[in-house]
């Protein structure tokens, strides 16, 4: 739901170099849940903490749905070095606007503790979708990531949609930051994934033919009323409408900025690898529909820790041997755009620390609550603590 800002475009000379050294360009969008200063439910705080933000986050810092989130949306990068920066700055900003505001900022996929209805935010385009589509964000609410990657044209960004089908359960299951929900163990990784999926246009990308077969869709689907306008199109990865990238948005938002840092690195490599592919003329697999739902239920459902589905093979293996497989696959684009370091580095931390999902866990089973898992969410967003292992 975010627009291009000024804050958010890319920069003449950044947009100069990756075209000079032919590299892609990555932007990271976060919603953020905002919970009570004390008590460890949601609060419709948005518009206080806006008020209380600096006016160098006011391009960055976005509504969402419902008034206890907020969206940011950093300026694209071509170094993951200041992608973090970024990142750790406007997590560090909206949490310091949020405790003037007398509430906490929590990188979660949805409100981990029971409490009051929230309301959706006033506006005119949120009460129109309330209105059509009736009660389908009950809750706290329900906070993803955003991965932007540049691509050259929408063209051969339509068939990038088309090869990064197979590979998006898994690092779905990578994102997993949502096995509490309303103040009880949902049986899921990300709960987030199963609430989101009532809206209707949420899943899987379809088997594209041509960017003229992508408009057609976008436009069919806004005839039936499954969707008010594009920025309703909630496939799992789309072509952007504000900028000229691929949007992989199938993930929670997760704990810390070092979890969203590898998800962005990994996927950057992800599209790199597979523009080759497109350029190649290699075709995409088709993979049936079906069993695209079934990997991305898996992947919601058992998250890193558990299985996935192998598309190669059609059969269950531990998700965190597809992640690894995954990261052999792009290790040529990692060298390449000067990250292979700083992923291997992030992939051993989640490795040893697992997702956001089996660190709320491990924190329940040492004999924590509700609350304590909200108090360990609200420090690890703001990079205080972030070395709780599974």
């Amino acid at each position: 739901m975010t627009t291009a800002t000024e804050g958010t475009a890319i920069s003449p000379e950044l947009a100069a170099r990756a075209e000079r050294e032919d590299l892609l360009t990555l932007g990271v969008e976060e919603e953020y849940l905002l919970v009570d200063a004390v008590e460890p439910h949601a609060v419709e705080a948005v518009e206080k903490v806006f008020a209380e933000a600096p006016g160098e986050l006011r391009d960055v810092v976005q509504h969402e749905y419902q008034r206890s989130q907020i969206e940011v949306a950093g300026p694209p990068q071509l170094e993951l070095d200041d992608l973090a920066a970024a990142l750790r700055r406007l997590r560090a900003g909206v949490a310091d606007a949020a405790g003037r505001a007398g509430a906490r900022l929590l990188a979660v996929g949805t409100g981990p503790a029971a409490g009051p209805c929230i309301r959706i935010v006033d506006d005119p385009r949120y009460h129109r979708m309330r209105e059509h589509f009736g009660d389908l964000s009950p809750g706290q609410g329900m906070c993803g990531t955003h991965v932007h990657v540049s691509i050259p044209d929408p063209e051969t960004g339509v068939l990038v949609l088309n090869h990064l089908r197979p590979w998006l359960p898994v690092l779905q299951a990578a994102t997993a930051n949502s096995p509490l929900f309303a103040g009880r163990e949902t049986g899921y990784a990300s709960w987030r994934s199963m609430m989101w999926e009532r809206w209707p246009t949420v899943g899987p990308t379809p088997y594209l033919r041509s960017h003229e077969h992508y408009l057609t869709l976008v436009a069919d689907l806004q005839q039936s009323g499954a969707m008010l306008d594009e920025a309703m199109l909630y496939w799992y990865a789309r072509l952007s409408a504000h900028y000229p990238t691929v949007e992989i948005r199938m993930g929670d938002v997760m704990p810390t900025t070092d979890d969203a840092v590898l998800l962005a690195a990994l996927t950057r490599a992800l599209v790199a690898t597979l523009l080759h592919e497109v350029r190649a003329g290699v075709e995409a697999p088709d993979v049936p529909h079906p069993l695209l739902m079934a990997a991305h239920w898996r992947a919601a459902h058992d998250g890193l820790e558990g299985l996935n589905i192998d598309m190669a093979t059609r059969q269950p293996r531990p998700a965190w041997r597809l992640l690894r497989q995954l990261f052999d696959y792009v290790r040529p684009e990692l060298d390449r755009h000067g990250d292979l370091a700083t992923v291997t580095l992030l992939m051993g931390r989640l490795r040893e620390h697992g997702t956001g999902a089996a660190r709320q866990r491990a924190l329940l089973a040492r004999g924590g609550s509700v609350a304590d898992v909200v108090t360990w969410l609200a420090a690890a967003t703001r990079g205080e603590d972030a070395t709780l292992s599974i």
